[in-house]
């Protein structure tokens, strides 16, 4: 991974979400949190540039923090907010991905936007304060409900990557005193993300509204706090990430000598015994168990695996003696899922 863009939210005559005092407006405690994470990540990468859309209290249109993102070519988008509802009840940190339906309850076949619509139109509201808005976004109107329809093909090209950095956030951010929302991972229509077009994921990381955090959301302790779970959830994505382009890099595997059917690459056959370690190919990581046969998982047999300790699922594909054999596998899945890569399990 070479860029990674980081997007404070609001800021200038846009406060975002009011806090108790000017100074603890949402848009001072995202600039907090993205300058700790972007700290973090120089200090531990130095090879990893790492670029604030803004660093200083000023008002960005949603438009210039795409393009921010797009001139540095980055292969990570992280857009980082707080959350604020009427009520003082309301708790929880989420992760947004571009997306416009829900997958993972069977119970619940109606799009996301019906769900988190509030939110999003609440993000996308600082349109209105751009100089010029009704000629730059004549495709696109915040304030009404059909505006969130049309993005089927952009948010199916970043999908994998995007949720795979939302588990990690799940993992890594959401334990105490932070908790998880209900739906840890929602898919919406933030403008942000669809101008951005990359692998990006929007962060509501708690509610100023709620007493409890915003105290913890406005200390300094806090916003530390956050950006290291933020940076470990980073650190994790970027092995995985590095990986899947080091075996894309790797020399092809010699011909093999057996005759082989027309058209149809070799395959190892999996090991049918238990085995206490072994190879596999892991296609992505979500936080709530599939059903088989999840249309996330593109015909693929495959499986969970959750490490102890993780709040995750890792979905693999078959059980190699060797990594030879699982790299055979890998090549055949590259073309559903070009972010999986092999692991070691050892139990």
């Amino acid at each position: 991974m070479a860029t990674v863009i980081l997007d404070a939210g609001h800021g200038g005559k846009d406060p975002g979400a009011l806090g108790k005092t000017r100074k603890t407006d949402e848009k001072h405690i995202v600039l907090s949190v993205s300058k700790n994470l972007k700290s973090m990540i120089e200090k531990e990468y130095p090879d990893v540039k790492v670029v604030l859309t803004r660093s200083t209290d000023v008002f960005l249109e949603l438009k210039e923090r795409a393009a921010v993102a797009k001139r540095n070519k980055a292969d990570l988008f992280i857009s980082i907010h707080c959350n604020s509802v009427a009520s003082t009840k309301a708790f929880g940190a989420s992760a947004y991905i571009l997306g416009p339906k829900s997958t993972r309850n069977p119970k619940n076949t109606s799009d996301y936007f019906e769900k988190s619509q509030s939110v999003a139109q609440r993000e996308n509201e600082v349109i209105v304060m751009e100089e010029g808005y009704e000629t730059k976004y004549t495709h696109f109107d915040p304030s009404t409900p059909e505006a969130y329809i049309g993005y089927a093909l952009q948010w199916k090209a970043h999908y994998e990557s995007s949720l795979l950095f939302a588990a990690e956030v799940v993992d890594k951010l959401m334990t105490k005193p932070l908790q998880a929302r209900k739906i840890a991972i929602d898919q919406d229509i933030f403008q942000v993300l669809v101008e951005a077009n990359m692998p990006a994921v929007l962060l509501e990381l708690a509610f100023i509204s709620n007493p409890n955090e915003y105290k913890y959301l406005s200390s300094k302790a806090g916003q530390e706090e956050i950006a290291e779970r933020l940076f470990q959830a980073f650190k994790s994505y970027k092995t995985q990430y590095d990986m899947s382009l080091n075996l894309d890099t790797e020399q092809p595997e010699p011909a093999l000598p057996a005759p082989q059917a027309q058209n149809s690459p070799a395959r190892p056959e999996p090991v049918q015994e238990e085995l206490s370690s072994y190879y596999t190919v892991q296609i992505m990581s979500v936080a709530k168990l599939l059903k088989a046969g999840d249309h996330e998982l593109k015909g693929l047999d495959a499986e969970p695996y959750r490490p102890e300790g993780a709040s995750a699922y890792k979905y693999i594909v078959g059980k190699f003696k060797t990594r030879e054999e699982a790299k055979v596998e890998l090549r055949n899945i590259k073309s559903r899922f070009p972010q999986a890569f092999i692991i070691y399990i050892e139990k």
